[in-house]
């Protein structure tokens, strides 16, 4: 408990350092006892922004409010499968975000089983694909990841066509080996 207390002191003095005057004109709550949310996951800190700047946190789809959590794992040192310990919300945006990727799911579910053509999902962060792989679990299709880094998407696939596997990184050194052999 001593070292929760310590990581929400840190918390607090690097806010605090964010929202002093002439920055961001925003104030934070540090709650003491996180809810289980929709997710299933209980984070250790959980921080809630109000104020003028919250507009700020959550333009372009929450990049800043999801880039000072992530520093913020960073800065307590909480590997990358450990990002789920901490949360920062502002203006309910992760449960209107979950929302919004649950009705996409349903929708692509509608469309895959109507078309029979596998469907894309535009690229987002691997919270949102996890929360997106898990709203299409019940379909019973099959989903994946695919993509590189920041540009990382979820395919769901009709109904008996499955992911082609991920090349390993032979099969990746062998066929750029084979593209430049010279003929």
């Amino acid at each position: 408990m001593e070292d929760l207390q310590a990581k929400k002191k840190k918390v607090a003095d690097f806010l605090q350092t964010l929202t002093s005057p002439g920055r961001l004109d925003l104030k934070f709550n540090i709650l003491e006892t996180p809810a289980v949310r929709a997710d299933g996951s209980s984070p250790e800190i959980e921080v809630e922004f109000s104020g003028p700047d919250v507009s700020l946190l959550l333009a372009r789809n929450g990049e800043l409010l999801l880039s000072l959590e992530h520093v913020t794992a960073k800065m307590l040192r909480f590997e990358h499968e450990e990002h789920d310990r901490i949360s920062f919300d502002a203006e309910n945006f992760k449960a209107l975000r979950q929302q919004e990727l649950q009705m996409a799911a349903e929708v692509a579910i509608e469309r895959v089983r109507r078309t029979g053509q596998p469907y894309s999902f535009s690229p987002m962060s691997s919270r949102e694909r996890r929360l997106l792989h898990l709203a299409l679990a019940s379909s019973g299709l099959h989903t994946a990841s695919s993509g590189e880094g920041g540009r990382r998407f979820v395919v769901l696939y009709p109904e008996g066509e499955k992911p082609a596997p991920e090349p390993t990184s032979d099969d990746r050194a062998q066929a750029i080996r084979q593209r430049f052999r010279r003929r």
